[in-house]
């Protein structure tokens, strides 16, 4: 089985313009993602995909692998489609956020297991909640799944909800699970659903796996134990930096 990694960049961001080249402890973020995804044995190919002459620049001059993609894309599921359109060859390719600088090369390789299943279409991964901050939160999406590991629904709510409990004794008396947002969609599923007009429950809440999920696509799930740190603001920048280089 050959799979692809593949990291959409785009050099636009309204909260972080530039964010892909943004400096990180002396190399920019996207290098960091690249040489993380490289240490995940699975991956047959890692590949950047953007839409800006800058980020193609920089990436060949750490000799990384980028393809150039269309402008016009609304998501990273659209962009990694252009890639497998453009390079055949792959069976299944993995979606992996270009603002986790240290991401772990585990998650990926967690990721990547679920496709020894054949009936695996789409997978993803989820983490317990430990903080009632994660279970609370608009930002931090929620997952519940079924006994087969298959997601039933994601929400920026928290679900499932518990009736007739007090919300600080949710977090001690049941496991809720956030969505760490990277997928693997075998070839030809990926294309199928990025033909898919929005859903309504996408709409609603702002979740593009929705659609699939509305459309009657599987979405399988593995527990990881390690959490990503996203940069969505410079102000992350010093999150990263005090974590990773003490300060």
């Amino acid at each position: 089985m050959r799979i692809i990694g593949i990291i959409p960049a785009r050099y636009a961001s309204s909260r972080f313009p530039g964010k892909p080249l943004a400096d990180i402890g002396g190399k920019s973020m996207i290098q960091r993602v690249y040489e993380q995804v490289k240490g995940c044995a699975s991956l047959s190919e890692v590949v950047v995909a953007t839409d800006d002459s800058r980020i193609e620049d920089h990436i060949r001059s750490f000799a990384g692998n980028v393809v150039m993609t269309s402008a016009s894309h609304q998501s990273g599921t659209d962009r990694c489609a252009e890639v497998v359109n453009k390079i055949s060859g792959f069976d299944v390719a993995i979606n992996i956020q270009g603002d986790e600088p240290f991401i772990n090369p585990l998650q990926i390789e967690l990721l990547c297991s679920l496709f020894t299943d054949p009936d695996t279409q789409i997978g993803t991964l989820v983490k317990r909640i430990d903080h009632s901050d994660d279970l609370f939160s608009e930002n931090t999406p929620k997952v519940v799944f079924d006994k087969h590991g298959k997601a039933l629904y994601f929400s920026r709510q928290t679900i499932p909800f518990y009736r007739g409990t007090d919300e600080q004794q949710w977090l001690s008396d049941r496991r809720y699970y956030k969505h760490i947002g990277i997928y693997g969609y075998r070839t030809p599923i990926l294309q199928e659903i990025t033909q898919l007009p929005l859903s309504g429950l996408e709409e609603t809440e702002g979740l593009e796996q929705l659609r699939w999920l509305e459309n009657g696509y599987d979405i399988r799930i593995a527990e990881t134990e390690h959490d990503t740190i996203a940069v969505d603001r410079p102000e992350d920048i010093a999150v990263i930096k005090r974590k990773f280089f003490n300060g």
